[in-house]
């Protein structure tokens, strides 16, 4: 019988509404078990840590990443697999900063949650719950059968680092439009065996430590150069630049020289591109080959979550601009394709 860590750090699927204001208030973890007792059928050993103080997955941050991250180093040898109960809101920067804290991960971390309380009649919660559990425990040969932190919601899986929730109304509320999804629960579960990253020898490695100086200068037509000044001058060290279709910019002089000083100021600037399909091609036109030429690390088709919690973690593990500028274009996690 597998044993599976359950850690509940709050959001919809652990709410319920106030009889007198309707308003959606937290629920400990015993009440959400007495809205699935289906649970006790499930072949597995259920283990649950839930947060002290459960939180609005809007109020994620750093630190409580790390607080997950030593609770799955402090199990890891336990279990066979985690599911977290997590906001929708914010999942996919959790679940793309736990895949990069935890490298040579070779058990499933199922991050899921719902649109509509466990308690609401028509709630999507039992059955992602219930399946994710499923994923967690699955295995072939005695190995985890997705050994990777991954999102699941609304009968799909997905690479943790390659969602993005795109509704806030929908129980479809994900989408990996860059990679494909990793499983898809119907009648049975039905796994991509080629796209499912395989674990490398050597014990798991948790980095906890991250850096969150981190600014984004999202780019519009008339961007001033005051705003992009005020931007580019901030005490951080890293900057995601989401930028026009291929990664392109204004090629603008007072623009690039705004760049150029960043970088000679040591600051580290990432491409990603607006659109949610398709990837950065540094170079591919004239409005980005200045960009290429002056040391703008090339984003691809990574996602504004992943961008963003990467950074964080590079910035934690290294000082030069350099090494994290040519890791920023590496895949580490299945993050990313390189073109």
């Amino acid at each position: 019988m597998n044993q599976i860590l359950i850690i509940y750090t709050g959001g919809t699927i652990g709410m319920m509404s106030d009889p007198k204001t309707k308003v959606l208030r937290p629920i400990n973890f015993e009440q959400i078990m007495e809205n699935v007792p289906e649970l006790e059928r499930l072949n597995a050993r259920i283990m649950v840590h839930s947060f002290e103080h459960i939180i609005d997955s809007s109020n994620m941050n750093p630190d409580i990443w790390s607080e997950i991250a030593g609770l799955i180093k402090d199990n890891y040898d336990q279990v066979d697999g985690f599911v977290i109960l997590h906001g929708s809101d914010t999942m996919a920067f959790t679940s793309s900063a736990l895949s990069f804290m935890l490298e040579n991960l070779a058990k499933p971390i199922i991050f899921t949650g719902s649109q509509l309380p466990i308690s609401a009649i028509r709630t999507d919660a039992k059955e992602n719950l219930m399946t994710a559990i499923e994923i967690a425990k699955a295995k072939k040969f005695e190995r985890a059968r997705v050994p990777e932190v991954c999102i699941y919601f609304d009968y799909k899986l997905f690479r943790g680092n390659r969602a993005f929730k795109y509704n806030s109304s929908k129980f479809e509320a994900f989408r990996s439009p860059n990679y494909p999804i990793l499983a898809e629960s119907g009648v049975h579960l039905k796994f991509s065996i080629n796209d499912i990253r395989q674990p490398v020898d050597g014990p798991l490695k948790v980095h906890k430590k991250l850096a969150s100086d981190v600014a984004v200068l999202k780019l519009y037509p008339g961007i001033s150069p005051k705003v992009v000044k005020n931007i580019l001058d901030a005490d951080v060290r890293g900057i995601v630049m989401e930028t026009f279709g291929a990664g392109n910019t204004t090629t603008d002089k007072w623009f690039t020289d705004l760049l150029k000083g960043a970088i000679n100021d040591g600051k580290v600037i990432l491409d990603i591109s607006q659109c949610k399909v398709g990837t950065v091609e540094l170079g591919r036109y004239e409005t980005s080959k200045e960009l290429k030429d002056m040391g703008i690390a090339n984003g691809f088709d990574m996602t504004y979550e992943a961008a963003v919690t990467k950074m964080m973690f590079l910035l934690g593990q290294y000082e030069d601009p350099l090494i994290i500028k040519e890791l920023l274009e590496t895949d580490l996690r299945g993050e990313l394709t390189v073109s």
